[in-house]
């Protein structure tokens, strides 16, 4: 058949490599309100649920049971599902209704009332209502800090190229699993060393994770995954209790923490029971909610392709992340995974959370080129950051990071990586050279560093760990060879760990009255907290007392 020119030539677009598939609701391949997704519904006896979304108590699985027990504000429940789903959204939308109105009745729904709501708002509605639901008060975004190699000088000079850019978190992994300590660290170090007080994390499996951070060698964790069908959540040895127990574990020790979801998950588990995937991903952030966690990383992330891959999928994506900030939770919004070859769609993909302005616009953004990617590519990277700047500036908004000069760069590239090879050395790891430190200083991808010796780097990382180094070595380090500004930032990040966790105990044992006792009248507690100076804390008994906190390091 002869063929019509601008078909051939349309044909040849790079949206054409991308996939896309007709809707399968029986398998989960329908972004919203699929036939088979439940009905809302509430019944409360004796403050017990006894029904939710149309299932009776004793048809709960471990998921129903957890939300119904802990995860719905149930005193004013019967009063929300009642209300039409309608009239709800057009309060998202509303600026003359408050965030706090809304967040005493979203946070008293269901699942599938959730759904609901979310289905009834168009792409544009969902941006107006993020812009009002958001927790923070100015949006941020995340980055993504690895290369294919593992090169920790490589990885602590793009740790502080992105800090000077304006990323307040940043999160690394590995191309092989044993450098994890060595990753961390150098995050943490170059990080500091661009920009105090950014936080980082190494994403990798969980003991292991959970082990770098109380080493302090990571400030928060990210990537405790739950899911939205039990056949999914319970595949392995993970359970709603067991991430909840997991979140308490780094909350004991002061770190940040989020859970980690997303659409399409299920469906490429291959457990959706046949609900759509916005009904799905909404089990997920009530699961967030109920275990107490503060965040939740999710819109899409690593399945991206799927709900991208279906009608109204991106307008789902986007709604979940609303859901997410709809029940108060900090969001991550997504935009990391890379998922298709079109540049028009991925912009598509990012604008409306860019718009909004979540909490994180990105839970990834690469801050080098995609070549070096170890979590398989961005939407955006380190190439786009010209493109992200003139977005910023054409529509008046803070998308989370902004220019800086060459020469700023240069610089605290260059610090970090010396910062980096003075901790090596001082810790008998395998020594930077010089040569590296000038390379990573100018480096663009890891193609330009040169080689290191990494069965030596990773039998080192795991001598670093059985010798028992913590986050005390590396201050000790950077100040011991002249690092003294990068030993303080650390310093502090291990500062505020403690201080959450001591002043929540001195309270409960001042409420509970059980601290200092005194049989006469007045009490004045003093606390010495870190750059706070001095805090008095009034109950009855007369005694005069000094906290330190529990944990001052010194050097």
């Amino acid at each position: 058949m002869k063929r019509q020119k601008r078909f051939e030539e349309l044909e040849k677009r790079p949206i054409h490599e991308d996939g896309f598939i007709k809707e399968w609701p029986d398998e989960g391949l329908v972004a919203m309100m699929g036939p088979n997704d439940p009905k809302p519904s509430i019944k409360i006896e004796n403050g017990v649920v006894t029904e939710l979304d149309g299932k009776k108590r004793a048809d709960f699985d471990l998921i129903d049971l957890y939300i119904a027990k802990y995860g719905i504000k149930l005193e004013n429940a019967e009063k929300v599902m009642a209300m039409d789903s309608t009239q709800i959204a057009h309060m998202l939308v509303d600026p003359n209704v408050s965030r706090k109105n809304i967040i005493a009745i979203t946070t008293a729904m269901t699942p599938a009332k959730a759904e609901e709501v979310i289905s009834k708002l168009n792409f544009g509605e969902m941006i107006m209502a993020t812009q009002k639901m958001r927790p923070r008060r100015t949006p941020a975004t995340q980055s993504h800090v690895t290369n294919i190699r593992d090169n920790p000088v490589l990885i602590a000079a793009d740790a502080a190229d992105a800090a000077l850019r304006g990323f307040p978190e940043q999160e690394t992994t590995t191309a092989v699993a044993r450098y994890a300590p060595l990753n961390a660290i150098s995050l943490m170090v170059g990080a500091q060393t661009g920009r105090p007080g950014v936080l980082t994390q190494c994403s990798v499996e969980e003991a292991t994770e959970l082990n770098l951070g109380m080493r302090g060698f990571t400030g928060y964790a990210e990537t405790i995954s739950v899911y939205g069908t039990d056949r999914v959540f319970t595949d392995g040895d993970d359970t709603p209790w067991s991430k909840g127990f997991l979140a308490s574990c780094y909350a004991s020790r002061g770190l940040k923490m989020r859970f980690t979801s997303g659409s399409g998950s299920e469906a490429m588990m291959g457990y959706t029971e046949g609900k759509s995937m916005l009904y799905l991903e909404a089990r997920c952030i009530f699961i967030t909610k109920t275990s107490g966690v503060q965040g939740l990383q999710n819109g899409g992330v690593s399945c991206i392709g799927i709900p991208g891959a279906v009608p109204s999928g991106i307008r789902s994506v986007m709604g979940e992340n609303l859901l997410c900030m709809m029940l108060d939770l900090e969001c991550a919004s997504g935009n990391d995974q890379a998922f298709s070859h079109s540049d028009m769609r991925r912009t598509e993909r990012l604008l409306g959370q860019f718009i909004a302005g979540t909490d994180y616009v990105s839970s990834g953004y690469s801050s080098t080129p995609n070549y070096d990617n170890t979590f398989a590519g961005s939407n955006t990277d380190a190439m786009d950051y010209d493109d992200y700047y003139i977005m910023e500036r054409d529509l008046m908004i803070n998308g989370g990071i902004h220019p800086v000069s060459e020469e700023e760069v240069i610089k605290g590239r260059n610090k970090a990586a010396r910062a980096l090879q003075a901790v090596f050395d001082e810790l008998g790891l395998p020594k930077i050279t010089d040569e590296e430190v000038e390379a990573a200083t100018y480096a663009n991808t890891s193609k330009d560093m040169p080689e290191r010796n990494m069965v030596e780097d990773m039998k080192a990382a795991q001598e670093l760990l059985d010798r028992g180094v913590t986050a005390v070595d590396i201050i000790k380090a950077l100040y011991t060879r002249g690092f003294k500004d990068v030993a303080e930032a650390v310093l502090n990040l291990q500062k505020q760990k403690v201080c959450g966790d001591f002043y929540k105990r001195l309270q409960s044992l001042i409420k509970t009255g059980t601290l200092f006792q005194q049989s006469t009248t007045q009490m004045i507690i003093k606390v010495r907290v870190p750059d706070t100076g001095w805090t008095k804390i009034r109950k009855n008994g007369n005694a005069l007392r000094t906290f330190r906190l529990p944990l001052i390091l010194e050097i």
